[in-house]
C-alpha cells in the first residue's frame, strides 16, 4: 500500500541514528522517538480517540488477571478518519521499508489482520503485566517480528503509572521504561526474550492511557527460530510474589479446564450432531 504521509509523519526522523539506537540497546533490540507525527495531526489523532465507553461498544474489553480494564478495537472499519489515517500510514510502504532498514529486519509485512493492534485505551486500575508475544500467526502464516505503539497522553503525570517496562530474559531486572508521553512512539523485535509490560495505571477520573499499536511480520522464521509456535506468555514481575503463586496459576488452570470442558462439548456434538 502507497500512502502520501508528508503531511503526518514527521520529515526529520534520523532513522539510521535508530538503527544504532536498536542496535545497541541494552537486553534486546528496541527504540523510542519523541515528536513522531507532525504536531497537528498528532493533535487530530488525540481528539479523535473515542471515549472509554464507546470504545467499551465497539472493541474487546479485556478483565483477566494478566491484562484487565482494556479495550482494544482491531477493526480499522471502527476507526475514526485521523485514526484510520495512522493506520495507513503505518502499514504503507514507504514506512514498513522504513521499520525493515531501521530493525535489520527484511521483508517487513503490515499485519493485514490487525490481530492485538489497533487502538487501545486502559482505564484507571488497568494494567499488562510483563510478557512475550505470541510468536505466529496462524490465520496468516506470518511469523511476527517487529511492534511499535505511539502514545496519546497529554500532561500525562508519573504517579499515572502505564508505562512501558522492558525486562532481561528471567523477568529479574527492569532494563528501562518509557512514559506514555503524547506523540512518542517505541517499539522493539519481538522475540522469545523480548519481555514487557504496562505498569498499572492509576489516572484520575476522565482520564486514560491512550496508544496506536501496529505488528510487523515475515513470512520465513526468524534466524535460528527453534520451531515451537508460541502464543503469548506471562510472567510475574519480581515483586508480584501473590500473583506469580497463587493468582496466575489459578488462572492457567481455569483456562485449561474450560479448554477441556469445550474439547468434550465439541466431541459430543461430533457424536449425536448437536
Amino acid at each position: 500500500m502507497t500512502v502520501d504521509n508528508r503531511n503526518e509523519l514527521r520529515s526529520d526522523i534520523d532513522f539510521a541514528a535508530l538503527k544504532s539506537q536498536m542496535q545497541t540497546a541494552l537486553g534486546f533490540p528496541h527504540f523510542c522517538i519523541d515528536n513522531f507525527l507532525s504536531e497537528a495531526f498528532a493533535n487530530e489523532v488525540h481528539d479523535a480517540f473515542p471515549s472509554y465507553a464507546e470504545a467499551d461498544k465497539l472493541g474487546k474489553a479485556f478483565a483477566a488477571v494478566n491484562e484487565k480494564r482494556k479495550i482494544q478495537i482491531t477493526d480499522s472499519a471502527q476507526f475514526p478518519p485521523a485514526i484510520r489515517r495512522l493506520h495507513e500510514i503505518l502499514a504503507s510502504d514507504e514506512f514498513v521499508a522504513k521499520m525493515s532498514a531501521m530493525s535489520g529486519i527484511p521483508g517487513l509485512i503490515a499485519d493485514p489482520l490487525m490481530l492485538g493492534g489497533g487502538i487501545h485505551e486502559t482505564n484507571d486500575g488497568g494494567h499488562l503485566d510483563v510478557h512475550v508475544d505470541f510468536n505466529f500467526n496462524a490465520e496468516s502464516g506470518l511469523y511476527r517480528r517487529l511492534n511499535i505503539l505511539v502514545y496519546f497522553n497529554k500532561d500525562w503525570k508519573e504517579d499515572y503509572g502505564g508505562y512501558l517496562d522492558l525486562w532481561d530474559q528471567d523477568v529479574s531486572h527492569c532494563l528501562g521504561r518509557f512514559a506514555p508521553a503524547f506523540n512518542r512512539a517505541a517499539g522493539f523485535a519481538t522475540s522469545a526474550t523480548s519481555w514487557h509490560g504496562v505498569t498499572p495505571v492509576k489516572c484520575p477520573p476522565g482520564n486514560m492511557r491512550k496508544s496506536f499499536a501496529a505488528y510487523y511480520y515475515t513470512k520465513e522464521p526468524p534466524p535460528g527460530w527453534d520451531g515451537v509456535k508460541r502464543s503469548t506468555v506471562f510472567k510475574a514481575r519480581p515483586d508480584e510474589y501473590w500473583k506469580a503463586h497463587v493468582a496466575m496459576p489459578a488462572e492457567n488452570l481455569l483456562r485449561a479446564t474450560q479448554s477441556t470442558v469445550n474439547s468434550v462439548k465439541n466431541t459430543v456434538k461430533g457424536l449425536f450432531g448437536g
